[in-house]
């Protein structure tokens, strides 16, 4: 296990109780921005990136057990004594695996539209879109756009990778993302969370298409989180939290009165 990384957060709120967002692959602290929105007048809310991700530390390795402790660790400098944790994708199974890891600062989870099992791979158009930017080429965010669509078709999720592109210090496009490090531990990032049961209260939200939570993963739901509750949202994929953020919101938010009273 490499060391823990510092990670960069956004913080909000002046509750009494904390929420922690965590993003999914790709993605960055903006990403559960409304859900942050939402959640601030009530709660003290800290939205992460995780390693390799955004504004967070770099390292050579991603499993999920240092990408918990990296949490871990961030609540422990912050004096968060405990919080409810809300996970999107890969974000939802380090929130998992920090519940099964046994921490006792985590309160409740909320987990996105992903399950505590292994997946196949299935970022291959994305990964070779990204590796083959031409970013030395781009003068606008259009023109990454163009590149970007010989491989992506959808313009949302295209949309949301380019959140990445930021000028560096000589003016050039570049990537937040650390895209080596993501190329090199794939395999990681696909695994399952370890770990003994967590009686953890848990909400898992399903979008309806989506295919990240199915059937054939309710034995490992219910085998690692048996104090769970299971919610689904109509017309949704997999970005259920952008697609129909007032209902996702919702349900977040109701899911946590209940827990923190």
């Amino acid at each position: 296990m490499s060391a823990t990384v510092n990670l960069h957060s956004q913080i909000a709120g002046d509750g009494s109780q904390t929420v922690v967002l965590i993003h999914g692959l790709f993605g960055m602290s903006d990403n559960l921005g409304q859900l942050g929105k939402y959640l601030e007048s009530q709660y003290r809310v800290h939205r992460l990136d995780l390693r390799n991700h955004g504004r967070s530390g770099r390292s050579d390795s991603m499993t999920l057990s240092e990408m918990a402790s990296d949490v871990a660790q961030y609540m422990e400098a912050n004096t968060i004594e405990n919080a409810a944790i809300v996970g999107h994708s890969l974000g939802g199974k380090v929130a998992m695996q920090l519940a099964l890891h046994g921490n006792e600062r985590v309160a409740a989870l909320v987990v996105a539209d992903i399950a505590p099992v292994a997946y196949r791979s299935h970022h291959d158009a994305v990964l070779a879109g990204l590796q083959n930017l031409r970013l030395d080429q781009v003068s606008n965010r259009s023109e990454a756009d163009r590149q970007l669509a010989e491989y992506v078709v959808e313009p949302g999720v295209r949309q949301f990778l380019l959140k990445n592109l930021y000028r560096n210090e000589h003016q050039q496009f570049a990537l937040r993302l650390n895209l080596p490090a993501v190329l090199s531990c794939y395999p990681q990032i696909l695994a399952a969370p370890e770990g003994s049961a967590s009686q953890c209260p848990t909400l898992f939200i399903k979008g309806e298409s989506s295919d990240y939570i199915t059937a054939e993963h309710a034995d490992a739901i219910n085998q690692f989180f048996p104090n769970k509750r299971f919610k689904m949202i109509a017309g949704t994929g997999h970005w259920l939290h952008a697609e129909k953020p007032d209902i996702f919101n919702r349900l977040t938010g109701q899911f946590l009165q209940e827990v923190f009273v």
